[in-house]
């Protein structure tokens, strides 16, 4: 009898911790259960012509490797992304390679030949139609930007949600989503450098990059570099295969000559909207407009689930990440 009444006062106190955990879930649901709750229509689908599809050689064990590309809205950085479509239609990113993996910091990929410390052979002809873009283009100021406030809403020192936490942020006076993560100062506004965005490669001052060279981030948040490249997207499924590449030993993280086998070859890169209709992936974002999103930010900011212990109390721009899905094709 004695046993059964130890065994039962037992099973009794593990019940309590998980029932005092339910009820501290109920209270306080984490930041992902807030994302599966959401409803409907607080999801916006992302356009076909907006994605890109980049297909990596097999990896070691001939798994296949795709990439998926969440190209920049309007109104920022069109003038690459016009170029990046440009590239893709033309199939000129067919055949390149990534040629740099510099650890906390980027994967880049591009034609090996060009502008590459171990480039042997000859560079590859650029299409015909590319526009040339300016440094002002790396940010909105003036009427531009308060146009896009006009629209989006953009009170001074704007902040994630304002009045429900702190945004932590040493680069920007403001902070904004709009769909995408978007710093404030003055009459200035741009996208931020945060982690699985993707930017344009370019050579010093005044070259802007044309698109041939893209990178993405696979470390903390350099943001450093905003307003300073061009930023055209950001990596919404297979980040996986860009961030656990084998890292250079060259400088800036290149590839060395005797390191030529660890690039890895892109077979292909083609614009969502160019493939069969049954091949078309289908993503969409949760709506930054939407109270499921400040309810999601600002559980970020103030971790209450059941492992935290103590509210951050703010959050940094790059840690509220937009949630992305894939949509199952319909029938």
């Amino acid at each position: 009898m004695r046993t059964m009444l130890l065994a039962a006062s037992a099973a009794l106190a593990l019940a309590m911790p998980a029932f005092a955990q339910e009820a501290s879930k109920s209270a306080y649901p984490a930041p992902s259960e807030i994302v599966a709750a959401a409803p409907r229509a607080d999801w916006v689908a992302i356009a076909a012509e907006d994605l890109l599809v980049m297909t990596l050689a097999p990896d070691a064990g001939g798994k296949p490797r795709q990439v998926v590309i969440q190209l920049m809205p309007a109104p920022f950085s069109q003038g690459w992304v016009h170029n990046i479509r440009l590239f893709a239609r033309a199939k000129w990113y067919d055949g390149i390679s990534v040629n740099r993996v510099q650890d906390n910091y980027v994967t880049q990929w591009g034609d090996p030949n060009y502008d590459n410390p171990e480039a042997t052979g000859q560079v590859k002809p650029l299409p015909e139609g590319l526009k040339v873009m300016r440094e002002a283009e790396y940010v909105l100021g003036d009427k531009a930007r308060e146009d896009y406030c006009g629209y989006h809403v953009c009170p001074p020192n704007a902040q994630v949600a304002p009045g429900k936490f702190r945004s932590y942020e040493p680069y920007a006076t403001g902070v904004l989503f709009k769909g995408w993560p978007v710093g404030l100062r003055g009459n200035q506004a741009w996208p931020t450098h945060c982690y699985g965005m993707v930017g344009v490669g370019r050579n010093y001052s005044p070259d802007t990059g044309s698109g041939a060279e893209l990178y993405t981030v696979i470390g903390h948040a350099p943001r450093h570099l905003d307003r300073n490249i061009a930023l055209v997207g950001r990596v919404i499924e297979g980040m996986e295969h860009l961030s656990s590449l084998p890292r250079g030993s060259g400088a800036l993280g290149f590839y060395t000559a005797e390191e030529a086998a660890k690039r890895t070859p892109i077979l292909s890169v083609r614009v969502a909207s160019d493939l069969p209709k049954g091949e078309q992936p289908q993503f969409e974002y949760l709506s930054t407009e939407s109270e499921t999103f400040a309810t999601y930010a600002e559980a970020i900011a103030n971790r209450r689930d059941p492992f935290f212990i103590a509210p951050a109390g703010g959050a940094d721009i790059c840690n509220i990440r937009v949630p992305v899905r894939r949509v199952a094709e319909a029938g």
